[in-house]
């Protein structure tokens, strides 16, 4: 009997401490993998630039000088070249009751402009503001004295007839003086000018803003320079593109000469202001580009009343003390008399 409770204790004693082993045993630390932050992803852009003139975006990038040409608009020197592809273009009265457009080009560069027609002051103050190279086939007195002075990087056709300029044997001087792209980039190089400056920016709306536009119904806009109709203008707007088509009066649509390509802007920009008759022998005149006033901002076939305002050689429309936005796209400028005023030349929907 002893002997069996010295072995049962020995037993117990042994299981004993097993059940110790087991309540003090150390698990094994598991291995903790350190959580690498989440980089965020941010897409990107595949449009990052704007052009300054048109706020189109881009892919590439979209420096570069702008160039300002003197076109005809007499009606023996229609349908022109180049309009179709401009940036901005800005009509005013040249002489009498004729107008003369100020073509602007950056974002597109056309194969050939023209007719190309002589220079007035107030259009070289305009190029000026924008930095841009400016082309004309002769000048008035004062607009002389601005280019010699070298006022101003231009080329003219008095001193490149018949080589940067070239005469269309299809129609009779004035209005058959040409110039190409290719040759503007060679007067360039000739003259040592540069072409890096990029015109100052305007102010555009976001793309998917545009059609949130509000005023007043503006599908058709007639514009009347003078009693004799030569220079009279008509838009039309074409709601499936969200642009104008431009008509001369007479109701011939303004394409150009080569392509047939219709002009369609995005915004009409009229404004009214001082003109003043400096010599009568020639209709020169003198247009108030300086003290501001009252316009018209025609967009996705609406019309709002604006103000306008020069700001650094710049006609900028104004709305509430702040920059208008421009619809992203083409812009046309009419220049109008402030005798009669915009609104007594101008018309919407008929009325």
């Amino acid at each position: 009997m002893r002997k069996w409770a010295v072995a049962i204790t020995a037993a117990l004693l042994l299981l004993s401490g097993c059940s110790d082993k087991k309540e003090t045993a150390v698990e094994p630390e598991k291995e903790v993998k350190e959580v690498e932050p989440v980089e965020e992803v941010v897409a990107e852009d595949p449009t990052p630039y704007q052009f300054p003139l048109t706020g189109v975006a881009s892919e590439e990038e979209t420096d570069g000088r702008a160039v300002a040409v003197m076109i005809n608009n007499h009606p023996k020197a229609r349908p022109q070249s180049g309009l179709h592809k401009a940036d901005f273009v800005y009509e005013i009265l040249a002489e009498g009751d004729v107008t003369r457009f100020l073509a602007v080009f950056q974002s597109e560069e056309p194969d050939n402009i023209g007719p190309v027609r002589s220079a007035r002051d107030y259009y070289i103050d305009l190029a000026k503001g924008l930095n841009a190279l400016y082309i004309a086939h002769g000048y008035s007195p004062e607009a002389r004295q601005m280019l010699e002075s070298g006022y101003i990087d231009n080329l003219n056709g008095i001193v490149y007839d018949g080589t940067l300029f070239q005469r269309s044997s299809s129609r009779v001087a004035p209005h058959n003086s040409y110039i190409t792209y290719e040759n503007i980039l060679n007067g360039v190089d000739q003259r040592n000018y540069s072409m890096e400056d990029s015109p100052p920016k305007f102010t555009f709306m976001a793309e998917e803003d545009k059609n949130a536009i509000i005023g007043n119904e503006a599908t058709s806009v007639m514009i009347t320079y003078s009693g004799s109709s030569i220079s009279d203008s008509f838009f039309e707007y074409d709601a499936s593109s969200g642009k104008y088509k431009r008509f001369f009066s007479g109701g011939l649509q303004t394409v150009d000469l080569e392509s047939n390509e219709p002009v369609l802007v995005d915004n009409v920009f009229i404004i009214e202001t001082s003109h003043r008759v400096i010599d009568s022998s020639a209709g020169l005149k003198e247009i108030d580009f300086q003290s501001g006033g009252k316009g018209y901002l025609i967009q996705m076939g609406k019309v709002i009343e604006v103000e306008w305002k020069n700001e650094n050689g710049t006609l900028v429309p104004m709305k509430d003390g702040s920059p208008a936005p421009l619809v992203p796209g083409k812009t046309w400028v009419n220049v109008m008399p402030s005798n009669p005023g915009i609104s007594s030349s101008i018309s919407f929907n008929g009325n």
